[in-house]
This record gives C-alpha cells, sequence and structure tokens, in this order.
C-alpha cells in the first residue's frame, strides 16, 4: 500500500512542477500590470488578462518539452508499477489458478432455492390466462412474503425455457 501513496505522491508533485512556473509568471505579470494600472489610474479589468494569457502561452511552449519529459516518466513508472511490481506482491493479487482449487461463494450456490422454486410446467399453462378471472388459489401457492406474481412469459421466452429443459 506505500506504493501506491508513494506513486501518488509524485503524481501531485509533478502536477505542482508543471503548475507553479505558469501560476508564478502569471501572478508576476498581474504584479507589474497592477502597478502600471495604479500609477497610471486606468483601472480597467481586461489590460491585465492579454498579458497573462501571452506570458502562460510563452512559459508553456518554452517549458513544453520538460512537461512532456515529466509526465512521459510519471507515466512510464505507473505502468512498471502497474504491470510488474503489484502482480509480483503476494499481498495485493491473488495467483493465477487460485480458482482451480477453491470454490467462491459454495455457501450461497448450496442455498435451498431449488425446493421453493415453482415447476415450469405450472408456470407455462397457466401463462395464458388473465390474471384476474376465475383463477383457482392453487396458483398462487408458491408466491410467499407478499411478492408479486412472476409476469407470464412471450412466445421467445416460452421456447427458451422449454427447450432449456429438454
Amino acid at each position: 500500500m506505500e506504493i501506491l501513496t508513494e506513486y501518488f505522491a509524485k503524481g501531485l508533485m509533478v502536477m505542482l512542477m508543471i503548475a507553479m512556473p505558469c501560476v508564478l509568471t502569471a501572478a508576476a505579470i498581474g504584479l507589474v500590470v497592477g502597478i502600471l494600472q495604479a500609477v497610471t489610474q486606468v483601472q480597467e479589468q481586461t489590460i491585465g488578462a492579454a498579458p497573462k494569457i501571452f506570458a502562460v502561452f510563452l512559459v508553456i511552449v518554452i517549458l513544453g518539452t520538460g512537461y512532456l519529459k515529466l509526465l512521459s516518466n510519471l507515466f512510464m513508472e505507473g505502468s512498471v508499477l502497474a504491470f510488474e511490481v503489484v502482480p509480483k506482491n503476494d499481498e495485493f493479487v491473488l495467483p493465477p489458478n487460485y480458482y482451480n482449487y477453491t470454490k467462491p461463494f459454495i455457501d450461497e450456490i448450496k442455498s435451498d432455492t431449488k425446493k421453493d422454486m415453482v415447476p415450469m410446467e405450472r408456470i407455462l399453462n397457466n401463462a395464458a390466462k388473465p390474471y384476474n378471472q376465475g383463477q383457482s388459489k392453487d396458483r398462487f401457492n408458491f408466491l410467499r412474503n407478499g411478492a408479486k406474481e412472476i409476469p407470464t412469459p412471450n412466445l421467445a421466452e416460452r421456447k427458451t425455457i422449454m427447450e432449456n429443459q429438454r
């Protein structure tokens, strides 16, 4: 877990190393423009925006190759971490043959849901009948705990059900 925390910290440092020159340049240009506006008493907000945009653009153009190297090194380190270090660490990953010798969720699979299920023939025989016209009471015996009725299967579903029962 320390490996991932360390990699996250490196990512934050790369982000700061990329953003810091741009932010400092914009702040310096803003300070110079602010002093010039105070001296000339021209208080227009849009005057400071153009020099800031131009200066930050120049910083990105000049330092762009360095930024790309920083980002590519971070990406390569993350790839090595993800594909070589973490899979070899026994604490984080199960062995590749884990499921050959174990049965996950075996208790859930062996539950007694089969004995509570309704025979499919019973559902299919009563499927075409309307729900509210003279149905026998035994059709509703399989509903427990106030559960709603199972919707009737359409023609394609009936065909699939009958094929699966054979």
